[in-house]
């Protein structure tokens, strides 16, 4: 825990944006007991080694992001204190662009080792591809099927994932190193990486089979005392999880919510500094005693955490932190560019080829209901594909909205079409998803939509996007259980028969029981219709110039 008085406390700067580094170097502390030490934190990188388009790649009205300029930000900031380490909070790969994406992101984990990264908790994405996939991640190999496709080898990450809460049930051990001691200008620093608890409910359970996930706050709680033990003076938790901060809150955080707030308020008071992620979020707080930090996603923002530690005591006698904007009104690092330069023309060709194209904006927008414009195309698509009764035989489809990533914009202007490339259709299903036809009766159709809004916690409600001859209304005003109205459901123009067996297309993700969907697991005869992203390209070239329908599919009535 941060040992602070109110006046030292009152040190932390928040800052969520607009935050530039002077470039000047710090002054030594003024007694040989005390030791400035810096670390500097990110998350949720996603592989956005390019900069991240639209306004991805804004900040207050400011163009930021790409590694070629989070490489030069970095590198001033480190050279202000000799006294640094660099850290992560997952989410460093997974859901990536193309340029990332295609070569099973060894891009981006050559990029952050060339930055000299030291330290990173996993996060949910790291496990897309499957927990055997992120071992090679960390230790290195070319992938089986087509890796190594720039260079003739791929040595793995030079930074250690750190996964205090991730068991690998078979070795009843942890899947990476559960902490690390690091000593940065002489302190002995303590470091502890986990991800959310709920890892499980967003990724296929395919990828996870054989892993255990543990509560994080209990677990960072042992590791800390372990940490102790071992010498460290100050400790910082990695972890994958995050907060909402309201709008104008001050540097407590008091209206932040989220599962973050309840991991934080459980941590003991050994643990002084929790750098966090998963939300996407920018801020900056002392909660409880814990200085717990966030970046903005997608290479936007480096956090800049100074601290002044009394070596003879071993406590932190005052904190800082800022959240520095990567602008790009500095120099591009020659070595990213290099890098980026290797990889970019196999993926522009790739991402050049058109595909179709459209005569209005998809959006990711969900309107009241639940339903957006690109989930629609998305479903569409999937039925599209998956009727034929030799590819599955579909009735309807249905796809969770969180895999739909991207918009597709309209932007040639009134009655003029705007082409689509296979980039675009790749940005909006970066998660490599299967296609999956699958029985399921009526009762249990009704019953997975039903399990949209079984919780409690209305943030929590995950609307999935369907095909559009699927039609319901629900309720939020509705007790658990009831929220859907089963005579409101729909397939053709025909009311949902519980009885009757229906043939449901949907991504694998849903298939095998991801975000919590469990009653999708009840079908039966499945069978594997082909990726999503070749089922979406299919859909745009034999129906271009697409044109967004209306949102009338899903009725809410409260």
């Amino acid at each position: 825990m941060l040992r602070l008085r109110r006046t030292a406390a009152a040190l932390l700067l928040v800052t969520l944006a607009g935050c530039t580094s002077t470039g000047s170097t710090r002054l030594p502390a003024a007694s040989a007991a005390l030791v400035d030490i810096q670390i500097l934190a990110f998350n949720d990188f996603h592989g956005n080694l390019e900069p991240p388009a639209g306004s991805n790649g804004r900040w207050e009205d400011v163009a930021v992001g790409g590694i070629e300029y989070f490489a030069t930000h970095l590198a001033r900031l480190r050279a202000t204190n000799p006294n640094t380490i660099v850290v992560a909070a997952g989410d460093n790969i997974g859901a990536s662009p193309l340029i990332s994406s295609l070569f099973h992101d060894e891009p981006t984990i050559r990029a952050l080792g060339a930055i000299r990264l030291e330290f990173s908790s996993v996060g949910n994405h790291e496990f897309d591809e499957g927990w055997q996939e992120l071992l090679r991640m960390q230790h290195g190999g070319c992938h089986p099927v087509d890796g190594c496709r720039v260079t003739p080898t791929f040595d793995g990450a030079s930074f250690q994932y750190l996964s205090a809460n991730v068991r690998v049930d078979a070795r009843n051990d942890t899947l990476f190193p559960a902490t690390a001691l690091h000593e940065v200008g002489g302190i002995p620093v303590g470091l502890i990486g986990l991800v959310l608890k709920g890892t499980p409910n967003l990724v296929s359970p395919a990828a996870i089979d054989g892993l255990t996930f543990l509560p994080e706050a209990a677990t960072a709680n042992a590791a800390a005392d372990e940490l102790r033990r071992q010498g460290a003076q100050v400790i910082v938790v990695l972890i994958h999880e995050g907060g909402f901060p309201a709008p104008d809150d001050d540097e407590a955080c008091g209206r932040m919510s989220g599962d973050l707030v309840g991991i934080v308020r459980a941590l003991s008071p050994a643990i002084d500094v929790v750098v966090t992620g998963h939300t996407n979020r920018s801020y900056i707080c002392h909660m409880d005693g814990h200085l717990v930090t966030s970046t903005a996603s997608f290479s936007r923002q480096i956090t800049d955490i100074d601290l002044t530690v009394d070596r003879r005591r071993g406590r932190i006698v005052s904190a800082r932190a800022v959240n520095v904007p990567v602008t790009r009104d500095v120099a591009a690092d020659p070595a990213m560019t290099r890098l980026l330069d290797a990889y970019r023309p196999i993926a522009e060709e790739v991402g050049r080829r058109p595909v179709g194209s459209v005569s209005g904006t998809f959006t990711r927008a969900q309107n009241a209901s639940g339903e957006s414009t690109m989930g629609d195309a998305v479903a569409d698509a999937y039925l599209a594909a998956a009727r034929d009764p030799a590819r599955g035989g579909a009735r309807i489809a249905l796809t969770n909205w969180g895999g739909v990533r991207a918009d597709l914009a309209h932007t040639t202007g009134a009655g003029a079409v705007t082409p689509v490339a296979y980039g675009d259709a790749f940005r909006t299903l970066p998660f490599g998803n299967v296609v999956v036809v699958q029985t399921m009766t009526g009762a249990q159709l009704a019953a997975l939509l039903e399990q949209q809004f079984a919780a409690d916690d209305r943030s929590t409600w995950k609307v999935l996007q369907i095909s559009r001859n699927l039609r319901y209304t629900w309720s939020a005003d509705r007790p658990a259980g009831s929220r859907v109205d089963r005579a409101s459901i729909r397939i053709d123009d025909e009311p949902l028969n519980p009885d009757a067996r229906y043939r449901i297309a949907m991504p694998d993700f849903l298939w095998a029981g991801g975000d919590g969907f469990s009653t999708a697991m009840l079908g039966t005869d499945p069978v594997a219709v082909g990726p999503d992203v070749d089922v979406f390209v299919e859909y745009l070239r034999s129906h271009s110039p697409l044109a967004p329908l209306p949102l009338e599919r899903i009725t809410r009535q409260d």
